[in-house]
């Protein structure tokens, strides 16, 4: 029976991927390091890494790393605060689902990056619970993430869908034995979404497949389509 559906936050609900890639590439470029967006895409998006890994050659002993990860961050943070768009058709999608099964937000995002993100977007009265980075140790593509929000709330992963937009969050959601709806963006549409429930155009999709699968005794994962 499913009980829960477990949202991830940049690129699903609020289109914060480019201002993080945007602020990320700008302090690389003062460290001699020109990030490519297909870096970005492949370590980021797809492998889970972090990009400052392409420092490893520079800063072998990570003594510049720190430094540059906050001063990205402080770079990311005014971004957010100059421009954040909700994705489109999030809003009616939850207006449908409000209501009718809990909901969360399992981020790989700091506590103050999502507040910031969220300030003005208006999405937070739908969610039940908000778990950012500052509330597990290790970050997807493990697993942690979604078992944690799971553990906290007693349900069991069967009983748990969730939404991701990359290739890190699909094998997370799949790591932690959850069934995953995947609805790219142009930065994540190329990551190869083997193993999903289902590849979806648009987030009206994804409120179709989630009230289906309310109708119905129990579910399971099923062909990916596209």
């Amino acid at each position: 029976m499913l009980k829960a559906v477990l949202w991830d936050n940049d690129g699903v609900l609020v289109d914060t991927e480019p201002l993080y890639f945007a602020a990320t590439r700008e302090v690389l470029a003062s460290a001699g390091v020109d990030l490519r967006r297909e870096d970005f895409i492949r370590l980021s998006l797809q492998q889970g890494r972090s990009v400052f890994d392409l420092l490893a050659d520079r800063d072998p002993d990570g003594r510049n790393v720190e430094r540059l990860r906050a001063e990205r961050n402080q770079r990311y943070t005014r971004l957010l605060e100059e421009r954040v768009a909700v994705r489109d058709g999030v809003r009616e999608c939850l207006r449908r689902l409000h209501g009718r099964v809990s909901m969360g937000i399992v981020t790989s995002s700091r506590r103050e990056h999502f507040d910031t993100a969220h300030r003005s977007s208006g999405l937070r009265p739908f969610f039940d619970f908000v778990l950012t980075r500052e509330d597990y140790e290790s970050c997807k593509p493990d697993p942690e993430p979604y078992l944690t929000a799971a553990a906290r709330h007693g349900w069991q992963p069967s009983e748990c869908i969730v939404v991701e937009d990359s290739e890190r969050g699909l094998l997370a959601a799949r790591r932690a034995g959850m069934t995953c709806i995947v609805a790219p963006t142009e930065l994540s549409g190329s990551g190869d979404f083997d193993g999903a429930a289902r590849v979806v155009a648009s987030l009206d999709e994804v409120a179709e497949e989630i009230l289906r699968r309310l109708g119905t005794a129990s579910f399971s994962g099923g062909r990916t389509s596209r």
